[in-house]
Order: structure tokens, then C-alpha cells, then sequence
């Protein structure tokens, strides 16, 4: 028994939100060439047909050209959200207005409202899931274990759901096999440097109406998304300082020219602090009193736990919104901190946010359409666990960009072929 889905009732002109979601949706799909290949493909072959894909991912137009591309494969999807703030209300309406989609997904849901979701899509009973962060594989795996039987396999598109099923996977306690999509060159290479870096750093100059010129900005964490953060602040201006535990990433990010200290040190320096390392209690108590007036918070993590807002609660002496997605606490020393979406995921979470560019998607969910196609094909084939993306369909796509893009690579000669698989030739 499924759940009937709330979002077309809780909208006041339906009709008119489901317009202006399918107008995002075509807009998305103009700019996206894999998925629309794909999903051109798939309306003739019908991969998916008779399969269930229950989805948790951010609702809005990117999102919605992967969702229609597995309908027309012959899917039917549930799909909700995988963060309260990433919905867009109209694009999630335009998808449940499709005979072969419902959506959940609903925009400000609190706790128990998004697990509501969860559970609603979990109602499906899905052969396969899409995840990003991971919630959706988890709540199969500890409140509805009955479906686990049935699911071929699943796919996660993120570093932090990435990193919580490969703990799962350590702890043997992943019962099925997962895609680490967000591991494989087409989207981490491109998603995490790029979408990560440009759509992040435009949603805070949007909420805040601030310059990145001549300002110090923290970038926690040096992986692809916060090295993506930190070469596009670099690029406007901004002077950046990184922080890391990492050796290696802390070394490299000083041979590309950053600042690298502590957060210790970084705390009393910086004007804006970004976020980016999927682990918890990175900016805390001790360093929200060494801040400067005005500093400005961000996360472009997945989870909001990058930022303690507790503690920075508890030591303010007020709050206040001082414009749409800013909260400001002022401490007792009239220093003034500015948090942007909450503490969550600020690239989609504040209320300017589009996520990251059409063009960046559309590889990463391309990576999605042919891995699911891959599970319901060749599902046998793969243990319960973490898996890499096969490198063929990664560089499928690929060639599929850059045919799109008029480019032209070269092709080695025999001789050359010759030459690299061969271990006689030396000097």
C-alpha cells in the first residue's frame, strides 16, 4: 500500500506550480545531453520496464530530467527529498504530475515529516534506489529489512553517503550492492570541483549581496569540493586560507598557493568560513569567540552538523534574521555572526540556491541512468557492497559530452598502441 503524495495539496494554484516547474524542467533538459540521449535510448529500448526506483535526492530541475529519464526507460519512481531546504515545490509537482512518478519531496519538512517520505517512497517497494547521503539505504536496511530481498541494487551520488556505506560495507552490514557514483571521474572530477565550487560560492554572494574581492576565506577540507570552493574564490579575488587533517591534502593545497593553518588560527583571520569536509564539529564553541564582527558561516557540506549552531545559540545573547537565509547571532561582546541556510547545504539550501550548473549534472546523472540500467541488467553479477562505477560506461558518457561539444580527440596509432602495452622497448 502505497502512500498517496502531499505535495499537489498543499499548494495553492497547483496548476500554475506545475507549469513553472515543467518550464525548469525543459530548461534542464536543453543543457543536459547526456540525459537527453539517454533518455532517447531508453524510450526505445525500455530498460527499466516492470522495475520500481524509489529515490532520494535534491528535488529540482537537474534532479527531475534524471527522474523523467528513468520513467521513460519504463520505471515507475518515487523519489523524495534527501535535505528539508533542497526542494523546489513546483518542480516536485511537475514530476508528480507524471503518470509514472509520485513525488514526496516537499520543501521546510521537519524531522519526522522527511522520514514520513522516506518511508512513503520505501512504500513502493523499489527494486532499486538512488540515494544521496546515504538516508534512504540506511532506513531500508534498519526499518524495513523485508525489502532488501527485492532490491538489485542501489546507487549513492555523494561523498558523505559515499563514506557512510562504505563504513556499512566495513561493518558488513550492507546487504545489497551500491554504485559509489560520487567516486567516479565523470562526476567527482566535474560535480565536486566545478558544481560544488561555482554553485557555492554564487548562492552566497547571492544571499548576501557581498563581494569576494580582498576577503579572507576559510575552506575547510581540501578534497575535490573543497578544492573546487577554494580555486573559484581564488579566481574572484578572495584570499584563501585552507584547513585540513590530512597530510597530503594540506601539502598540496600549500603548493597551489593557499594559506594552511588550523581553524584555530584561521578562526580570528577569516571574513567568510566554507565548510566542505562531511565531518561534524569542524567550526565550534572556541572558535565562534575569536571571530571577527560580521564573519559570515556556510556549509557546502551535506549534513548540518559541519557547524555547531547549538553552541553558537547558546553563546549568543540574541538572534535575528537579517535577510532571507542570513541568521545573525550577536554575541555579548556586540560580535556579529552571519550563518547562511541554516548551516545546511548552502549551494541548494538557501533560498537563492539553483544547485550546481545544468551542464555539471548531466554528467553526474548520466552516471546514475546507466548505473541503474547496469543493476537491472547485470545485478547478479555484483556482491552486497560498495562497488566503483564500471570504467566503460564512465568514459560511455564521456564521449557522449564531448560529441555534444563539437570535440575532437585524437586516436593513437598502431605503432603508439603498440609501443604502451609493451614492456621490451627501453632505451
Amino acid at each position: 500500500m502505497t502512500t498517496a503524495s502531499p505535495i499537489s495539496g498543499r499548494l495553492d494554484n497547483v496548476e500554475s506550480a506545475r507549469a513553472e516547474g515543467r518550464k525548469k524542467i525543459d530548461w534542464a533538459f536543453e543543457h543536459m545531453p547526456i540525459l537527453s540521449s539517454l533518455r532517447e535510448d531508453f524510450e526505445a529500448e525500455q530498460p527499466l520496464a516492470g522495475e520500481t526506483v524509489g529515490m532520494a535526492l535534491h528535488v529540482e530541475a537537474k534532479t527531475a530530467a534524471l527522474v523523467e529519464a528513468m520513467a521513460a526507460a519504463g520505471a515507475e519512481v518515487a523519489i523524495t527529498g534527501c535535505n528539508p531546504l533542497s526542494t523546489h515545490d513546483d518542480v516536485s509537482a511537475a514530476l508528480d504530475a507524471h503518470d509514472n512518478i509520485t513525488s514526496y519531496a516537499e520543501h521546510g519538512v521537519d524531522d519526522e515529516e522527511y522520514y514520513e517520505a522516506i518511508d512513503a517512497v520505501l512504500a513502493h517497494e523499489p527494486t532499486v534506489t538512488v540515494d544521496d547521503g546515504g538516508d534512504l539505504v540506511f532506513r531500508v536496511h534498519e526499518e524495513h529489512p523485508e525489502l532488501i530481498d527485492t532490491i538489485v541494487g542501489g546507487t549513492e551520488e555523494t561523498t558523505t553517503g559515499v563514506h557512510r556505506l562504505r563504513s556499512m560495507d566495513d561493518d558488513e552490514a550492507l546487504d545489497y550492492p551500491v554504485f559509489a557514483v560520487n567516486d567516479t571521474p565523470m562526476k567527482r572530477l566535474f560535480d565536486n570541483v566545478h558544481g560544488t565550487g561555482e554553485s557555492s560560492l554564487a548562492s552566497i554572494a547571492m544571499t548576501t549581496n557581498l563581494s569576494w574581492a580582498g576577503k579572507d576565506v576559510v575552506v575547510a577540507g581540501f578534497g575535490y569540493c573543497g578544492k573546487g570552493v577554494a580555486r573559484k574564490a581564488s579566481g574572484q579575488n578572495a584570499n584563501v586560507i585552507v584547513t585540513e587533517i590530512d597530510e597530503r591534502r594540506a601539502l598540496e593545497a600549500h603548493m597551489e598557493g593557499y594559506d594552511v593553518m588550523s581553524m584555530d588560527d584561521a578562526a580570528e583571520i577569516g571574513d567568510v568560513f566554507i565548510t566542505t569536509t562531511g565531518n561534524r564539529d569542524v567550526i565550534v564553541d572556541r572558535h565562534f569567540e575569536q571571530m571577527q564582527d560580521g564573519a559570515v558561516l556556510a556549509n557546502a557540506g551535506h549534513f548540518d552538523i559541519e557547524i555547531d549552531l547549538d553552541a553558537l545559540s547558546e553563546r549568543a545573547d540574541s538572534e535575528r534574521e537579517v535577510r532571507d537565509g542570513v541568521r545573525e547571532y550577536r554575541l555579548d561582546d556586540g560580535t556579529r555572526i552571519n550563518v547562511l541556510a541554516e548551516g545546511r547545504l548552502v549551494n541548494l539550501a538557501a533560498p537563492v540556491s539553483l544547485g550546481h550548473p545544468a551542464e555539471v549534472m548531466d554528467q553526474s546523472f548520466g552516471v546514475q541512468a546507466v548505473c541503474v540500467k547496469e543493476l537491472v541488467e547485470n545485478g547478479d553479477d555484483y556482491d552486497a557492497g560498495v562497488h566503483d562505477v564500471p570504467d566503460e560506461l564512465d568514459r560511455q558518457l564521456a564521449a557522449i559530452k564531448l560529441d555534444a561539444e563539437g570535440v575532437e580527440l585524437d586516436e593513437p596509432t598502431d605503432e603508439q598502441t603498440e609501443y604502451m602495452d609493451s614492456w621490451q622497448h627501453g632505451t
